[in-house]
């Protein structure tokens, strides 16, 4: 299982890279593993503006239905558009091609409840 060391890891199993006050989020590894075959990525719109927590996309998969919550508060900077022809990106590629949406946060001590790669990898363990 790929669980790169630069990502921040939440309990509801997505991935968090920060550049700056712009984090790009989508679901682990061990996520789209445990989902199947994504076969449709419902994304919010870009400028939409979100709290912690709230449900920003949902994935739907072969075996289940997925919501993906925002581990940070802010504003959708840009979504992953290639997900709305080819959604099986993330399950090919979580980390890179099948990232979900970017969003620009107001609150970077946020990030500070989040896992490291060696923890997440306990965690699921």
């Amino acid at each position: 299982m790929n669980v790169p060391e630069d990502l921040k890891y939440t309990s509801d199993h997505e991935w968090i890279l920060v550049e700056d006050d712009i984090a790009t989020i989508g679901i682990t590894d061990y996520a789209q593993g445990e989902l199947g075959d994504v076969v449709y990525v419902e994304l919010p719109s870009s400028g939409e503006s979100f709290l912690k927590g709230d449900v920003a996309a949902t994935i739907e998969a072969v075996k289940t239905v997925a919501d993906v919550f925002l581990p940070l508060t802010g504003t959708i900077e840009a979504v992953n558009e290639a997900l709305d022809d080819t959604s099986e990106l993330i399950n090919q590629d979580a980390y890179a091609d099948g990232w979900i949406l970017k969003i620009k946060f107001t609150d970077a001590s946020e990030m500070d409840e989040y896992m490291s790669a060696q923890d997440y990898i306990a965690s699921i363990s």
